[in-house]
């Protein structure tokens, strides 16, 4: 279904203008859906179905999109994989996902888990022939893919995005960040991230061609708005950051991009006052949402105010947005609650985890973990995190995964993981440690031990080791807030 109204529209109304452009590869819009159009036929050949998953293990580039478009003609449930995970959280996907196959490049890990079918795609392409290819699908309630949250206990979860809460998500796109047919858009951030897997959707939809580069860097962003004339990008706060102290900024034409979305976490008002003092003609939008709900508010140019920076924004059309206490009843007007949601853009459930999707989802609505409240002109503030996340540099870290790591070490005694606050990352993780009676371990070898399995972005960078017991509640339950107290005093919310 989404096939229909995004690329196979954009191969009906634009055919000739630019689809893509990764590295050397360009392609128009009827050249792309050909091309798809055989990537569909030969995984079709290769005994992919409607309802088969396939991972895919992939830097941004073209191939991605087109293996994510034929997946969406065949319905065939697409798996991307976060990149910067270890082989040990990629045989936890894999093991869960079940997926008949799985595409990577060869500069990322092999997984350990057997499939019935895997290519290294830089080494063994897929050869796409002229071979006839099945109807697209049209089935709004497919699952479109599997995008993977950390478990709080370090189980994955993943999030069941179907067509048409893709098709929800672009209409929420073009409210907040209104399309207007042709530009360019540039993939920045990962494309597995949900803050820019819907766009590969949106910018066809709308005539954009799309830009993809591997990994953010300053240096590589400037240098490809420039030739590429870009127009709207996403990204997460962190790299706005990077990007306004970026030295050799003035250097580059950076005049073409006219729409700039960020979220994944909140942003401190000195770099959006830095980021208005470098891009004077930049319309700036932030979104907030989650793997699970896509985007529920965003803030609008106009509304980046002093008295609303610390704001996340309103609902759009479409997404109902609440606050609510303890037993699910909504409070008042500037009362503190969890936010809840529901909208078409919302997941139906996580995959084979019956369990958990009934915990989420309370009355028909989504349960986000975060508490907040909204304001008399329904401005959503996010106070605090019901759920034990950390958000780091735009990426989620449940502490429970962390700690299950933690406590494999025979060192360790006992073991709380937080959130303290940084200017750059918003958040780091950190580690307090009570070590085992007569055992010593530095956090050198603390942190060799996580590296073996946990993705670079969960490993703790501040680690303290305790003499004392851990504080903890009256049923012995590690309290985690008041390690955290020390760290977030002078702050203005318990979350970053």
């Amino acid at each position: 279904m989404i096939h229909v109204h995004s690329l196979g529209r954009a191969a009906r109304y634009f055919p000739e203008r630019p689809a893509v452009s990764s590295g050397a590869t360009r392609f128009t819009f009827s050249e792309l859906h050909g091309r798809v159009a055989r990537v569909a036929a030969a995984l079709s050949r290769h005994g992919f179905a409607a309802g088969d998953r396939l991972a895919l293990l992939l830097p941004n580039e073209a191939e991605y999109l087109e293996l994510v478009y034929a997946c969406a003609w065949l319905g065939v449930i697409a798996v991307p994989l976060n990149t910067r995970f270890s082989a040990v959280e990629i045989d936890r996907v894999l093991a869960d996902a079940s997926p008949h196959g799985l595409i990577r490049h060869s500069s990322l890990p092999a997984p350990t888990v057997q499939l019935p079918w895997q290519r290294v795609l830089d080494k063994e392409p897929l050869e796409p022939r002229s071979d006839s290819c099945p109807e697209a699908i049209y089935d709004p309630d497919a699952v479109l893919a599997l995008i993977y949250t950390s478990g709080t206990t370090g189980h994955p979860k993943g999030v069941m995005l179907t067509h048409a809460a893709t098709l929800a998500n672009i209409d929420h796109i073009n409210y907040w960040m209104p399309y207007h047919d042709g530009g360019v858009y540039l993939h920045a951030a990962p494309l597995f991230h949900i803050a820019d897997f819907p766009f590969m959707f949106a910018a066809p939809a709308f005539g954009a061609c799309q830009v993809t580069i591997p990994k953010f860097s300053p240096d590589t962003f400037c240098e490809t708005v420039q030739r590429e004339r870009v127009s709207y990008t996403v990204l997460v706060p962190t790299m706005i950051n990077l990007l306004t102290q970026f030295p050799e900024l003035t250097r580059y034409d950076l005049k073409s991009l006219k729409q700039l979305g960020y979220g994944g976490s909140p942003i401190a008002p000195e770099v959006i006052h830095r980021t208005r003092a470098v891009f004077p003609n930049l319309r700036l939008i932030q979104v907030y949402g989650l793997s699970e709900t896509g985007f529920l508010t965003a803030l609008q140019d106009d509304e980046h105010t002093p008295k609303r920076l610390v704001s996340c924004g309103r609902p759009c059309p479409g997404v109902d947005l609440r606050i609510v206490d303890e037993s699910g009843t909504e409070v008042g007007i500037g009362q503190p609650g969890e936010v809840v949601a529901r909208g078409a853009n919302v997941m139906h459930g996580y995959w084979n985890n019956r369990e958990e999707t009934q915990r989420v989802f309370r009355n028909g609505l989504f349960r986000t973990g975060d508490v907040g409240y909204q304001d008399v002109e329904g401005y959503l503030y996010i106070l605090d995190r019901l759920k034990e996340m950390i958000v780091t540099g735009g990426e989620n870290v449940y502490s429970g995964e962390v700690e299950a790591v933690l406590y494999e070490h025979p060192a360790i005694r006992e073991a709380a993981v937080f959130g303290i606050p940084d200017p750059k990352w918003g958040e780091l993780v950190m580690a307090c440690v009570v070590l085992k009676p007569g055992v010593a371990l530095s956090v050198d070898e603390l942190i060799a031990h996580c590296r073996r399995s946990l993705a670079s972005y969960k490993i703790p960078r501040r680690v303290e080791f305790s003499d004392l017991e851990l504080p903890k509640t009256g049923s012995g339950k590690i309290l985690k807030r008041a390690l955290r107290e020390r760290f977030w005093a002078h702050e203005a919310r318990g979350v970053s």
